[in-house]
């Protein structure tokens, strides 16, 4: 089958959305199809091998520009496409990662409302560029903040949408309260046509479809997968001290780096008979967090804490293996209820229980596989209550990381993920009813 798959690049950052979007077409060619992934508005950044087209469309120097200035909106198509040169948009993604996303407003809109917004030029050359070169049978989306594109597509391609669902509230709950008014209408009428969905949980369907006023029977759900080269798997758990508890996700308040280091001084404080213990953090950290990562290492130095932790940069996948391989324990507290949870994933592929809150995707991925205990959200207390408890039973730190293991090998697999969306894909482009 002849897919294109269009991904929304994150101005530079690692992002959990690219990283799987990455992995599943990688897997869907491993499997003989012909798939194409296109990056938009940014070149995607991935630790794995990156398998997006070279070009990027809806290049996010035009797509501003056209916003800001209504004479780009006419410009010829050479000087569009040296604007969008990877370099270019590299270099101007070191900016556009600082926006705040409720900067962004009359931007999302605009893009919201396709050929009726400012960058219509942008949508109408990625449409005839999908009819006329890559000739697909269907279309997959990122995520609905791109549905603007849909009826274009649908217009020139003839071939049926697919839209995924990964993380579209949170861009939308940051916005003023009246762009994000505008928008919510704008997407259910551009998915009116669509003729599928993609959650990441169960979790995540049931959230969206009341969100955005979406049939729930449309969206099937399809847990993210991921690749298992190099990955430990089970392993001995280590006995010895000291034993370390890691971080590894974005660096960010959402992500709850402020509520694992809150609960650590309390482990630390309390005591408890516990045995020598560290603290690492790995993941992105983008310029405009670094502020927040350092008020949280000076909370721990104050706490007399700064000789048990360690920031570790894995800019490479093989880095990051060596981090989580490295872990006893693993916890990323978010604030936000996450769709998705692949650092999750990550770390249980190498044998690595966790302690997660008890919102988002989390209660379902522990239900299928085992892998760690659940705590209230945003109750630092419980979290060290709960780390203690494991850091103090280990034959249950092995059982746990036991099921870890065998569970991400057994139902979260790229090749899996990329079966089950092949499976809904083809259901689709012969218009098959979806199960509910």
């Amino acid at each position: 089958m002849r897919i294109a798959y269009i991904t929304a690049g994150a101005a530079g950052m690692f992002c959990g959305s690219c990283l799987k979007d990455n992995t599943l077409v990688a897997a869907l060619r491993q499997a003989g199809q012909e798939a194409v992934l296109i990056p938009t508005y940014t070149p995607i950044r991935t630790d794995e091998e990156d398998v997006s087209l070279p070009r990027v469309f809806l290049g996010g120097i035009n797509v501003y520009l056209e916003q800001k200035f209504a004479l780009f909106r006419r410009t010829p198509r050479w000087l569009d496409h040296l604007f969008n040169r990877r370099w270019l948009l590299r270099l101007a993604s070191r900016f556009a990662s600082r926006t705040p996303y409720r900067e962004l407003g009359e931007l999302t809109v605009s893009m919201l409302r396709g050929m009726d917004g400012n960058q219509a030029k942008e949508i109408a050359e990625l449409a005839q560029w999908l009819a006329e070169e890559w000739k697909p049978e269907v279309v997959v989306l990122t995520n609905a903040l791109l549905s603007g594109i849909v009826p274009e597509i649908q217009r020139r391609t003839g071939v049926p949408v697919v839209v995924t669902l990964q993380g579209d509230d949170i861009f939308l709950d940051a916005l003023l309260p009246e762009h994000r008014q505008e928008c919510l209408p704008l997407i259910r009428a551009n998915c009116a046509q669509v003729a599928a969905f993609i959650a990441t949980s169960r979790y995540y369907a049931d959230y969206m479809a009341e969100y955005l006023g979406l049939p729930r029977a449309k969206i099937a759900v399809i847990y993210p997968g991921i690749q298992l080269a190099g990955c430990s798997g089970a392993r001995p758990i280590r006995r010895e001290p000291p034993l370390t508890i890691g971080y590894f996700a974005r660096i960010c308040p959402e992500k709850g780096w402020h509520q694992l280091v809150e609960a650590y001084c309390l482990l630390r404080r309390k005591g408890r008979n516990l045995p020598a213990l560290r603290l690492k953090v790995g993941g992105y950290l983008g310029a405009a967090e670094r502020e927040y990562f350092q008020e949280q290492m000076a909370r721990l130095e104050k706490a007399g804490l700064a000789g048990e932790v360690e920031h570790v940069d894995c800019p490479t996948h093989a880095d990051k293996l060596r981090f989580l391989q490295s872990l006893d324990l693993f916890c990323v507290p978010t604030v936000y209820r996450e769709p998705k949870g692949l650092y999750l994933l990550e770390a249980w592929a190498n044998g690595v229980p966790a302690v997660q809150p008890a919102h988002g995707a989390f209660p379902e991925l522990l239900e299928r596989s085992g892998g760690g205990v659940l705590v209230p959200p945003n109750q630092p207390e419980a979290l060290a209550d709960a780390l203690a408890e494991l850091i103090l039973d280990p034959d249950r730190r092995e059982r746990l990381g036991q099921a870890a293991a065998a569970a991400v090998h057994q139902a979260f697999t790229a090749e899996r993920m990329a079966q089950d969306t092949l499976q809904l894909l083809e259901r689709c482009r012969t218009l098959t009813t979806l199960p509910s």
